[in-house]
């Protein structure tokens, strides 16, 4: 019988992510493990996503969304990043900001091309650039602080070096990057003319009155630029898988024909659930951080607690903490003995780096209800 795995997947597996989640289901355990954002998705959201679906809203739109919901991501850019794009031409609705990254990486590189990442990174970023023939380069930040500068930058760059990626607020690490940094990541996108590829899902997301700052409003960095946010999270509507990315008429025009091939369009009737998301208050935004920074403090000072020394995120809904208290050699061992002890599950750090990095680290999630994060907290302060 031929072969039927192509060669780009032979040294890929399903993420780590994903069997922590299986092994956590095995156990009956707490998922702290997947950002599976098991929260209330807001009424105002989800009632527009009911409304469409009764009034049959379910054909296909263009390709790179709802003209309604492309004017209202222009309107927030404009008032809340500083970007401003035309919605017709600079902006595309894509199924969930995954496809958007999956689109820009097939519309603007070559098989071939090298793609930097910087360590901790988010492995589907790694994955889906392996599955499109690029190759991936690495740049290991140091924890706690995961800085970098322009002359490591230079350092990790290679001759087919064609883009960087730039995940901010960061996943797995909770690490946002300051203007001075991306004043510097501007300085080697110049000289080495490179295509900056942003994750920027979790802006909303983030802690003691920190700025988000996106990239291509730094010097510039506008015209090389793809920014890509998302709506998963923000919402609690992981499930829904709906983004939207933002690049200079040319590099969008690539990528809506490659949405259009990929996907056809993102779902019709959760395009106008979101589009009436736009909508939300300030207030909403400010409850939601809130929210989030209690349940920061409930986990990390569990992980305290347990001996487990949490990295306090800047942003996004992750934090990163030590095995060393575990007492095991790899970090996949340091999670499912944890599983065992506590019934907590979480992410082996080694998911998130490249050539047996991440062994001391295990990543934990907390969009949880608050009830069932206080009794994690309370499995894991048990140490």
């Amino acid at each position: 019988m031929p072969k039927r795995r192509s060669h780009r997947l032979a040294d890929l597996a399903q993420s780590e992510i994903r069997a922590m989640t299986r092994a956590c289901n095995a156990a009956g355990g707490l998922n702290l493990g997947q950002g599976i954002c098991d929260l209330p998705t807001p009424a105002l959201v989800r009632d527009a996503a009911v409304h469409a679906i009764q009034e049959d809203w379910s054909v296909y739109t263009y390709a790179e969304g709802l003209l309604e919901l492309r004017q209202a991501i222009s309107k927030k850019l404009a008032a809340t990043n500083g970007i401003e794009a035309d919605p017709e031409g600079e902006v595309l609705v894509t199924t969930g900001s995954a496809g958007a990254f999956t689109c820009a990486i097939h519309a603007l590189l070559d098989p071939g091309d090298g793609l930097m990442v910087l360590e901790p990174f988010y492995g589907y970023h790694v994955n889906a650039a392996l599955v499109a023939g690029l190759e991936v380069h690495t740049l290991r930040l140091e924890a706690p602080e995961f800085r970098f500068s322009a002359d490591a930058l230079r350092a990790a760059l290679r001759p087919n070096t064609k883009a960087i990626v730039l995940c901010t607020p960061s996943n797995p690490s909770g690490k946002m990057f300051t203007r001075a940094e991306l004043t510097d990541l501007a300085t080697v996108a110049r000289e080495r003319d490179l295509l900056v590829i942003t994750d920027e899902i979790y802006e909303e997301i983030r802690y003691d009155d920190r700025e988000h700052v996106s990239p291509a409003t730094v010097e510039d960095l506008a015209p090389r630029t793809v920014t890509i946010m998302g709506l998963s999270k923000t919402f609690s509507i992981t499930g829904w898988r709906l983004g939207y990315a933002v690049a200079p008429r040319e590099m969008a025009e690539a990528m809506i024909l490659v949405h259009d091939l990929f996907y056809i369009c993102a779902p019709t009737p959760l395009q106008h659930g979101v589009a009436a998301g736009f909508g939300a208050p300030p207030e909403f935004f400010e409850a939601m951080r809130a929210d989030y920074a209690r349940k920061r403090e409930v986990l990390c000072g569990a992980l305290d607690a347990a001996g487990l020394d949490p990295i306090w995120p800047e942003g996004s809904y992750y934090t990163l903490a030590s095995t060393a208290r575990l007492g095991q050699a790899t970090a996949k061992e340091a999670a499912l003995t944890l599983l065992e002890r506590t019934g907590v599950a979480s992410v082996p750090g080694s998911a998130f780096y490249a050539d047996g990095g991440g062994e001391g680290l295990l990543r934990f999630c907390y969009a949880k209800e608050m009830d069932e994060l206080e009794e994690a907290a309370r499995r894991l302060r048990a140490l």
